[in-house]
């Protein structure tokens, strides 16, 4: 039987020198550049630029201020890719929300192809055409689509057998059973006169157990209450 190729994380982009930023560190990295669980390209979107100064944006039909990244431009980088199918992912204010669920679907695939977008964004049609995925990581606009690209590769990546090392540890984290996480703690026991909580220390892991769960239940309902209404009605 042939060896699955690794997870491919490709960023289409103005600034490849961006990358790899954090996904180069810590053990996403060590997962990357030493181990081969995945791997991350870049392409210059410049490059396929038809003006020989390298312009790859107009001014926006219809008038207003700023630029659009031009369809051809982008067409051109999409196309020369390669290798599998891949979901082909568009950073933007506008997009849906990136959600845990969305990136264990992403992470089953043979990788991703992100977009970064620039200036007032890239032509629609197309992102149409091509069958882009617009996504956003936050309620909040970038100057561009970078740090965007790499918040959803990191989600992606981490989920990868063998990247963190220790499964036990994705199934309690936040979202994964529509919760927000419990508080850490860890030594020394007593910080500026705040003690790490009675029962964490306990030994008795059958309390502490119940505590964590009850800390993940009100952590939601106070911070986020659409999660909390949606794991009320599923239950």
């Amino acid at each position: 039987m042939t060896a699955r190729p690794p997870f491919t994380a490709t960023v289409l982009t103005m600034f490849p020198e961006a990358f790899p930023g954090p996904l180069g560190v810590s053990l996403i990295g060590t997962a990357w550049r030493e181990r081969g669980l995945w791997s991350l390209e870049t392409l210059d979107i410049r490059a396929f630029s038809d003006d020989r100064r390298g312009f790859l944006d107009d001014t926006p039909a219809g008038g207003g201020p700023g630029a659009v990244l031009k369809a051809d431009v982008v067409a051109r980088a999409v196309d020369s890719l390669s290798g599998p199918q891949r979901p082909l992912l568009y950073m933007s204010a506008r997009g849906r929300p990136l959600t845990q669920a969305r990136v264990k679907e992403w992470a089953k695939a043979d990788g991703v192809v992100v977009l970064c977008g620039r200036f007032e964004g890239v032509d629609q049609r197309v992102l149409d055409a091509r069958g882009f995925e617009e996504v956003s990581v936050g309620d909040a606009v970038l100057a561009g689509g970078e740090a965007a690209a790499m918040v959803a590769i990191e989600a992606c990546v981490r989920l990868i057998p063998g990247v963190l090392g220790q499964a036990e540890s994705l199934s309690s984290e936040s979202f994964e059973d529509g919760l927000l996480e419990h508080p850490q703690y860890t030594r020394p026991r007593t910080f500026e006169g705040l003690e790490i909580p009675e029962v964490l220390v306990s030994g008795d892991h059958k309390k502490v157990a119940q505590w964590r769960q009850e800390q993940r239940e009100i952590t939601t309902r106070e911070r986020r209450p659409d999660l909390w209404a949606a794991h009320i009605a599923k239950d």
